[in-house]
């Protein structure tokens, strides 16, 4: 008689014989030893990220079930999505996880589990041209569609009512090129999901968003139709779980929540001064990440933010330099001339070190350099006030995504009376953190990493057809491993 394990009863039943499967089929994980998970590159789904690191919003999630789980994962990089479906109907996969919109009618040989973002359909354009309000439109222009994905029945929806509207079905890795498309003029309109384009008009000023094509869509994980019920169940359960105790939260701020905060001009004054003034600077901060191993990139996006590299920079309250540091700061660093840019690099870098250094060992990044950002701009006693008050409140007082809800909070009577070191501007430290934050995401789709990027070795995460994966935001062009990393 053979014996079911707790995981095989949960993920597989014992309830009846296992048929000997064709090859490519999966068996019950308690038996394959691993979870299968069928995925796609893309912005917010799987990438090698500008650290080198293999991440994404479902990667992370997938990871965090398979530790629940207490097993191995195996991604699968799917070339299209309707290879996805097919290779997950004929169960290649125990799951699909590619930020897959939850519609039964599209796809009936699957099922989904709970959604766990929402996203709406928009039209994107390119804003040197003329605007489009509505469907019609649309009607001879060229607009683009990434294949396989939800929004083409919703197209052929709108053409029941508009029989002229069409469109060219583009492969769906490759959004960050259909955008540039868009925003090279080589063609109209692209039809997309939100939040990917608010990613990328950080990186495409001239990209905007016309209007919506529809109403707002659930993104889901998806299951073969048959065999699958006991694995949805632990599934629907971690959604519950992880949305109760704000992990899902804090994994949504981590990859969508600063992509909004940037306008246009920003972007582009931005863009042009990385041309301009960067090179001049740029062999400072590589030599400020070779004395702190922060990367290059965030530092220079610190200083953009601080004075748009301008090293003459000078602030009515006395800060200096393109770092902009204080008088008491620079003494303590040893900074003799805050003027001159390699000393204010240098001495910034160091500092941020130090902030980051002083933070409680337990927090984790990516949140200890966004906290250690808070502080660099705010003073380490109010973020101590706005982590007490984070307590208070029944947050984490080691997350961002919790702190950005409470430091604005410190500018009010009800909050700050109540603190040892009263009021503080806590909303424009948030917005300085967030901006950085983007500045950063920006130069690493634009300039090379001081070392080369080759994800490190670990057992925990393989990757099966390792040549779909192409890179992510910030990535530097290398051929990946054939084995991902399980943690960021």
């Amino acid at each position: 008689m053979i014996f079911c394990s707790w995981l095989g009863l949960l993920l597989a039943g014992c309830d009846r014989p296992e048929e000997a499967p064709p090859s490519k089929v999966v068996k019950p994980i308690y038996m394959q030893h691993e979870l299968v998970v069928l995925t796609q590159n893309g912005p917010n789904t799987f990438y090698i990220d500008a650290d080198g690191n293999y991440a994404g919003f479902e990667y992370d999630l997938v990871n965090l079930f398979a530790q629940r789980l207490g097993v191995p994962v195996r991604f699968v990089l799917e070339s299209n999505r309707e290879r996805l479906y097919r290779d997950l109907a004929g169960r290649e996969g125990h799951l699909a996880a590619a930020g897959l919109i939850a519609s039964t009618e599209q796809k009936p040989a699957v099922d989904y589990g709970p959604t766990y973002l929402s996203v709406t359909p928009v039209v994107a354009y390119n804003t040197d041209m003329e605007r489009p309000g509505k469907v019609e439109d649309l009607v001879g222009h060229s607009i683009l569609v990434p294949a396989g994905s939800a929004y083409i029945h919703q197209l052929m929806q709108h053409q029941q009512k508009t029989p002229q509207l069409s469109w060219r079905e583009e492969p769906y890795f490759d959004i960050p090129e259909l955008v540039e498309k868009i925003a090279s003029g080589e063609a109209d309109y692209l039809v997309a999901d939100s939040n990917v384009v608010e990613l990328l008009r950080n990186y495409y000023p001239n990209i905007g968003i016309a209007f919506p094509l529809g109403g707002a869509a659930g993104v889901a994980w998806a299951f073969p139709k048959q065999g699958a019920g006991l694995l949805k169940q632990e599934v629907r359960r971690f959604f519950a779980d992880i949305a109760k105790d704000g992990t899902l939260a804090r994994l949504q701020d981590r990859y969508f929540g600063h992509i909004k905060r940037l306008n246009p001009i920003d972007v582009q004054t931005m863009l042009e001064r990385r041309v301009t003034e960067l090179p001049k600077y740029r062999k400072y901060l590589e030599e400020s990440e070779v004395l702190t191993g922060m990367d290059w990139r965030l530092l220079a996006a610190l200083g953009y933010q601080e004075s748009h590299w301008d090293p003459l920079a000078t602030s009515a309250y006395g800060v200096r330099g393109i770092m902009m540091l204080t008088t008491s700061t620079a003494d303590r660093l040893g900074i003799k001339n805050r003027l001159d840019p390699r000393q204010s690099i240098l001495g910034g870098a160091r500092y941020l070190q130090m902030l980051r250094e002083m933070l409680p060992a337990r927090i984790p990044e990516p949140d200890r350099t966004w906290l250690a950002l808070a502080v660099y701009n705010i003073g380490y006693a109010h973020l101590e006030d706005a982590r007490v008050l984070a307590q208070r409140l029944k947050k984490n007082p080691d997350s961002w995504a919790d702190l950005k809800a409470v430091l604005p909070l410190l500018r009010d009577e009800q909050y700050f009376t109540t603190l040892k070191y009263g009021y503080a501007r806590g909303g424009e430290t948030v917005a300085f953190v967030e901006n950085v934050r983007t500045y950063r995401d920006i130069l690493a789709r634009f300039e090379s990493p001081l070392r080369p990027l080759f994800p490190a070795f670990n057992e925990q995460v393989t990757v099966t057809n390792p040549d779909n994966l192409k890179l992510g935001i910030g990535a530097t062009r290398i051929k990946p491993a054939e084995t991902a990393p399980a943690n960021r």
